[in-house]
């Protein structure tokens, strides 16, 4: 895929092409995540704790992200 091909696709081309990339990226055990993840999960953790963030089912979130983006 090439930028105009990227360019051309609407948003919901552009979610699913991410999925897609993003299941394809689960599959491989070698591909570490950069240090930085590690503090955003740190935060979101301690917010969780303190009962200002609740956790979303990975499957509820695709839905909301979804209607936000049509």
């Amino acid at each position: 895929m090439n930028a105009v091909a990227l360019t051309n696709m609407s948003l919901e081309e552009k979610l699913a092409t991410m999925e897609q990339i993003w299941d394809d990226l689960c599959q491989h055990q070698n591909v570490q995540s950069p240090n930085w993840h590690g503090d955003v999960l740190q935060i979101r953790e301690e917010k969780r704790l303190a009962g200002q963030e609740q956790p979303m089912d990975w499957q509820d979130a695709k839905k909301t992200i979804r209607q936000r983006t049509q």
